[in-house]
């Protein structure tokens, strides 16, 4: 299974041997341990729940969940596969290696809250003129005629920008340490520092 729980460290870069500079992206991750597996005669599919980090205290129903994997995760997730390894037993380990140096991945996770914006800076829509009369420069103007006396849905307005979750394809692995629990992926990921990020393998 090549899917990993990972937390944004930060961006660095690196100079490949044709001396050419690549952005990389640190990602941090700790040991992985197999919490439950899903079948598809008992739950209609086939996934593999994971869990990473220590929680402090866990409610009474996720700790009898996790009872038989003996550990306290922070942060649990599941991965769905057409089938499940033999060594994917419960209580199994996974850490960063999982990846080799090359490995096409993509990359999920919430991306940066900008909070209520605008037209503007939420859809890159026009400013008003200024002179001349103009007296509506970052309003959004007309949202719809006479008929059929609603707003379509999906019309384009201010609102909440940013904290969605998005997917981003079509990166790599540039480095994998699993002493220090960090693999670096070339480009740019979603969201902030220390966010949750999922890194799979390339579908």
């Amino acid at each position: 299974m090549k899917a990993l729980i990972t937390r944004k460290v930060g961006m660095t870069s690196t100079i490949a041997e044709d001396g050419a500079v690549r952005a990389v992206t640190l990602l941090s991750v700790a040991d992985h341990t197999v919490l439950h597996h899903k079948t598809h005669e008992k739950d209609g599919y086939t996934a593999v729940q994971v869990g990473t980090e220590t929680a402090k205290k866990l409610s009474k129903s996720v700790a009898g969940h996790v009872k038989n994997a003996k550990v306290m995760p922070k942060i649990i997730r599941e991965f769905r596969l057409p089938a499940i390894p033999e060594e994917l037993n419960v209580g199994s380990k996974i850490s960063a290696d999982v990846f080799s140096v090359g490995d096409e991945v993509q990359v999920t996770g919430l991306t940066k809250g900008k909070g209520w914006a605008g037209t503007i800076r939420r859809h890159n829509f026009h400013r008003g003129r200024k002179t001349h009369g103009g007296g509506s420069y970052r309003r959004p103007g007309s949202i719809g005629s006479m008929y059929p006396q609603h707003i379509f849905k999906g019309t384009r307005m201010a609102g909440q920008l940013g904290h969605e979750q998005i997917t981003v394809k079509g990166l790599k692995v540039a480095l994998v340490d699993p002493e220090l629990g960090v693999i670096g992926i070339t480009g740019a990921v979603p969201g902030p520092k220390k966010g949750i990020l999922i890194v799979k393998g390339a579908e």
